[in-house]
C-alpha cells in the first residue's frame, strides 16, 4: 500500500493548516475537562452515577483504545487539554503558535529522559486503579493533579517536556502510535538540509525535526511544522498499519520496559475487574489494608519480575537456539517490537469486556451527570440503555487471536529463522491464552 498525503487534499489540508479548527475542538475538550473534575468534586459520590467517572474511564478511555491510538496514534495528544494552560503561557497568547525566540527555560534532564518515568506513573495507576476508576473524587483531583503540574513544568522547562516524559497518557499513546496510520515526515530532504531556520523545529512544541522523525511515539500532531513550512515540504501520510515496527526500528531499553508494563497492568486489570476472586478484588479496593499490601507485593512481582523475567528467558532462549552471539541488552529492545501489537490488542480486548458491559451507565449518567436525581434527557435511572454486551466475548476473541498472529508475525520478520522465533511465539501464546482465560474464562 502507497502512502496517502493528506495535505495534499483539498479538502482535508485546509483543515490541517487552519489553526481555528484545532483551538476550537480543543477549547471543547479543556471545558469537558473542567466540567469532568467539577461533577467529580461535586457530584454524587456514586461512581455509576457522576460524569467524571463513566465519562473518563469508560466513554474517553474506551474510545482512546478502540479508536484515537489505533487508527491516529497520538492523535488525542494534538486535542489533549492538559498542556493548554502552560502552553498558551509559553506562547503568550492563546492563540499564537510558539514563537521562535520565546523565553528560554531548561531543558528536560537527560536522565529522567525516555519512558521511564511513565512507565512508574502507569504502575502507581494499577496499584491504585480500582479506587480510581470507581471514585469520582480520585478521579478529580487525578485530572486536577495532572492540568496542575502540567502547567508548573511549562513554567521551568523547555515545550511539552510533561506530554513528553511525564503524562503516563502520552506514554501509552506514544507506545501504540507505531502500530497507526498517521505519520508526519519530511518530503525532501534536500529541501530541509538547505533551509538553515528550520522554522518547523522551532515551532514544534515537542521538539521535534520531522527530517529526523523516525517514530511516531514523539509526534504529537499538533501540525505546527506543516503551517511553518516555507517549502510546503511536510506531508501527513496515511501509511499501512504497524509498518513501523516491521521495518525493525531501533527501540531502546525503557520503551522495552514500558511496552512490558503494559502486558502486566492489562493482565492485572482483567484479574481485578473480570475475574473471579473476589479476595483480590476486596484487596485491590482496601488501600491501605494488610490484604492491599499483598496485592501491591504481587503486583510488583509480577510488574518488575516475572514478566520481564519471562520475556528476558524467551528473548535468551532465542538468542541461544540462533547462536548469534549478538549481546542481550541488544536482543531485548531489538525483539521488543512485537509487545507492540500484543499489548495493544490486549488493552483493546479488556476495553471491550469491561467498557461494553459498562456502556448503558454513559446515557443516564448524561440525563443526571452530578447524580442528584436530575432526568434531563429522560433517561435517569433506566437500566440496559445502549447495551451492547452480548458482543463481547466474540470479539475478544477475535482481538486476541489477532494480536497473537500480529505479534508472532513481527518477531518472525526479526528473528533469523523458525527455530530463532519459536521462544517469542511461546511467550506471545502464554500472553494471549491468560488475557483468554481472564477475560472469557
Amino acid at each position: 500500500m502507497s502512502r496517502i498525503d493528506l495535505s495534499q487534499s483539498p479538502y482535508i489540508a485546509p483543515l490541517l493548516r487552519n489553526r481555528w479548527p484545532q483551538f476550537l475542538i480543543r477549547a471543547v475538550t479543556l471545558a469537558g475537562f473542567i466540567f469532568t473534575i467539577l461533577t467529580g468534586l461535586i457530584g454524587s459520590e456514586v461512581g455509576s452515577n457522576n460524569f467524571a467517572v463513566i465519562f473518563v474511564w469508560i466513554a474517553w478511555w474506551s474510545v482512546l483504545k478502540l479508536f484515537f491510538i489505533p487508527v491516529g496514534g497520538r492523535l488525542w495528544c494534538s486535542i489533549c487539554p492538559i498542556p493548554m494552560p502552560g502552553e498558551w503561557l509559553q506562547n503568550e497568547g492563546i492563540f499564537k503558535p510558539r514563537r521562535f525566540q520565546s523565553p528560554k527555560r531548561k531543558n528536560w534532564p537527560k536522565a529522567l529522559r525516555g519512558n521511564w518515568l511513565q512507565a512508574f506513573a502507569f504502575l502507581l495507576i494499577g496499584l491504585f486503579g480500582a479506587v480510581i476508576l470507581t471514585s469520582p473524587r480520585v478521579t478529580a483531583l487525578i485530572l486536577l493533579g495532572l492540568i496542575i503540574v502540567a502547567f508548573i513544568l511549562s513554567l521551568i522547562f523547555e515545550r511539552r517536556s510533561f506530554c513528553l516524559y511525564l503524562c503516563p497518557i502520552g506514554g501509552f499513546t506514544g507506545l501504540y502510535a507505531k502500530l497507526a496510520p498517521l505519520e508526519v515526515q519530511a518530503k525532501q530532504s534536500v529541501l530541509c538540509a538547505h533551509h538553515g531556520e528550520k522554522t518547523c523545529y522551532q515551532a514544534c512544541p515537542w521538539g521535534q525535526y520531522p527530517l529526523a522523525l523516525k517514530t511516531s511515539a514523539n509526534c504529537g500532531l499538533c501540525m505546527e511544522c506543516l503551517r511553518v513550512c516555507p517549502y510546503d515540504n511536510i506531508s501527513v501520510n496515511i501509511r499501512p498499519w504497524g509498518e513501523e515496527i516491521s521495518k525493525g526500528f531501533k527501540t531502546t531499553l525503557d520503551e522495552t520496559f514500558f511496552g512490558l508494563m503494559m502486558l502486566t497492568t492489562a493482565l492485572a486489570d482483567a484479574a481485578i475487574f473480570l475475574g473471579p476472586w473476589g479476595k483480590l478484588k476486596s484487596a485491590a479496593y482496601g488501600v491501605g489494608t494488610s490484604e492491599w499490601w499483598w496485592f501491591v507485593i504481587a503486583f510488583l512481582l509480577g510488574a518488575l519480575f516475572l514478566i520481564p523475567g519471562l520475556y528476558l528467558l524467551a528473548v535468551w532462549s532465542s538468542t541461544r537456539l540462533e547462536r548469534s552471539g549478538s549481546p542481550l541488552r541488544s536482543a531485548l529492545t531489538y525483539f521488543s517490537s512485537f509487545l507492540v501489537p500484543l499489548g495493544l490488542t490486549g488493552w483493546i480486548a479488556f476495553t471491550i469486556s469491561f467498557a461494553f458491559t459498562k456502556f448503558s451507565y454513559i446515557l443516564p449518567v448524561l440525563s443526571d451527570p452530578l447524580g442528584w436525581g436530575w432526568n434531563l434527557l429522560g433517561l435517569s435511572g433506566k437500566n440496559g440503555v445502549g447495551e451492547i454486551s452480548p458482543l463481547s466475548s466474540f470479539l475478544q476473541v477475535v482481538v486476541i487471536a489477532a494480536g497473537m498472529f500480529w505479534a508472532a508475525r513481527t518477531a518472525r520478520q526479526l528473528s533469523c529463522s523458525h527455530r530463532q522465533v519459536m521462544p517469542l511465539v511461546l511467550f506471545i501464546a502464554s500472553f494471549g491464552i491468560a488475557m483468554l482465560w481472564l477475560l472469557i474464562g
